[in-house]
């Protein structure tokens, strides 16, 4: 297959990576931050409640008010409006959530400056006294609230007996409109007063009680979110801390054995191409140094060669363990750059080092409009070329490789690696949407791979994929070739993102 490449004008941007902090933590600090405000939870059926009997006590005052006004005098106009008013009275403490003391003192100033009850302004009182934490802004709400009480409680005792409420509540039995009769009181006018005194004062303080008890209520379910907070929160540090010592005691298991075994892979290839460098030279002078002789300067070429690629993978090694050391260090590391990404340069420096290992590689590559992809997206495709590379290099030495890359905004990235093996035909070609083409999940084991070990670098980049929105399949055809098929968006589509849409 031909190469063929266009590549994007500029490479991506770098873009930093952000840790989002959890939405319960992020509420719990934002209601600790403003101490005047208490999170008190509206209950609709308490709302569909409230409204409605507020409603109906104004109208009620207002109704009994109107018993002895004539239709022709101003005081009758007055009544009229005024229990046109008292209909959607109560709607005003729909606004008790995020206007308490607003609404508190329209309560107070309709109960006053109409012919109102007290029920509306008493309830606006429980809900300030639950939702502020004011001490001053209570108080003066508390002494309002029970002025206003008693000062509609005194308002209706003093009216006269047929318009009165408190003076039919006190009427002597037999007495009233139901009888055709003037209303007589059982108790003297002083009495009623000192009544209705009471009363205002004892509805005030259950009002007050009432808000209280919602305001405790309130406070003690914000302390258990915020312990829970706290809980979940020293979680997550601990879990931090147990990781940080995994991964302290991985890069030193890692440092002991892999980055010793990558140094005397360096030191023995150093060490073969000075034996034969000296070996060359003492056959220079031998009848067959003819034939010899570009053999060892080409085995002398492969050894240094094996010496610069163990020496780049003993630096890699070493950045990796000091990564892993000190992972709020290297940050960018794990963040794209103009040699894990997927531009021209990136590709063909990868395609160029995998030939100069001896593989035979075909290449078709069409990459277009980089400049739009997303960083992240454009790392995973280079790692998903890199590991079908690796994969078929490790696992079919000498078998030749064709390279498909295939990228732009309409259609994605999609990314085929393709070569024939020695394994075993498999049963069925390669699935439409599995991961692998065995049926336990794993990664199919070509020839020449020990038995027993399954693969998980597939897998993972499999699983990576998958998270990214893309698709990832890999098995074996009817032909005994292994291909690695994977199609990526433009842009991640995570999970997290399809959930939220949702």
């Amino acid at each position: 297959m031909p190469d063929r490449a266009r590549h994007a004008t500029h490479p991506c941007p770098i873009r930093p990576v952000r840790v989002a902090a959890s939405r319960g933590m992020m509420d719990s600090m934002s209601s600790m931050s403003t101490p005047t405000d208490i999170p008190v939870r509206t209950r609709r059926w308490c709302t569909a409640l409230m409204v409605p009997i507020a409603s109906f006590m104004n109208l009620l005052q207002v109704a009994y008010a109107a018993n002895n006004a004539t239709q022709s005098s101003p005081w009758f106009v007055w009544l009229t409006l005024c229990t046109l008013l008292a209909i959607p009275s109560g709607l005003v403490l729909l606004a008790r959530n995020e206007h308490p003391v607003g609404t508190f003192w329209t309560a107070c100033a309709l109960s006053v400056l109409l012919p109102f009850g007290s029920t509306m302004t008493l309830m606006a009182l429980s809900a300030l006294i639950a939702r502020r934490n004011d001490q001053r802004t209570i108080g003066w709400a508390m002494a309002a609230g029970t002025g206003t009480a008693v000062a509609c409680q005194l308002t209706d005792a003093l009216r006269a007996p047929d318009a009165s409420i408190w003076q039919l509540v006190f009427a002597r039995p037999g007495t009233g409109p139901s009888y055709n009769v003037p209303v007589e009181t059982m108790v003297t006018q002083p009495v009623l007063v000192a009544v209705t005194i009471a009363a205002g004062v004892a509805m005030s303080v259950a009002a007050m009680f009432i808000g209280f008890y919602i305001r405790q209520r309130a406070a003690a379910h914000l302390a258990h979110e915020q312990a829970t907070a706290a809980e979940s929160h020293m979680t997550t540090l601990r879990q931090d801390l147990d990781a940080r010592a995994f991964a302290d005691a991985v890069a030193a298991e890692a440092h002991d054995t892999l980055a010793h075994s990558l140094s005397l892979l360096a030191l023995n290839a150093s060490a073969l191409q000075a034996g034969v460098h000296r070996l060359a030279t003492q056959m220079e002078d031998s009848p067959e140094a003819e034939d010899w002789l570009p053999q060892m300067r080409q085995l002398s070429v492969s050894a240094q060669d094996i010496r610069r690629q163990a020496a780049g993978a003993l630096d890699e090694a070493h950045m990796v363990i000091d990564t892993l050391r000190h992972p709020d260090a290297h940050r960018e590391l794990f963040e794209p750059t103009d040699g894990t990404a997927l531009t021209r340069e990136a590709l063909d420096a990868l395609v160029g080092d995998v030939r100069a290992a001896g593989m035979q590689l075909n290449t078709w590559i069409d990459v277009r409009s980089l400049g739009s992809l997303d960083e992240g997206v454009g790392k995973l495709a280079y790692r998903v070329v890199q590991e079908g590379l690796t994969n078929a290099r490790r696992h079919a030495p000498g078998a030749p490789v064709s390279l498909q890359v295939d990228a732009g905004p309409a259609a994605g990235i999609h990314v085929h690696v393709s070569n024939p093996t020695g394994a075993p035909a498999s049963t069925a070609p390669m699935p439409a949407r599995a991961p692998t083409a065995t049926a336990s999940g794993r990664e199919a084991a070509p020839a020449g791979r020990p038995a027993g070990r399954s693969g998980t670098g597939l897998a993972g980049l499999a699983e990576r994929v998958r998270q990214c929105g893309g698709q990832c399949r890999y098995g074996f055809d009817a032909h005994r070739v292994f291909h690695l098929d994977v199609m990526l968006p433009w842009s991640p589509q995570t999970e997290r993102t399809a959930a939220d849409e949702a």
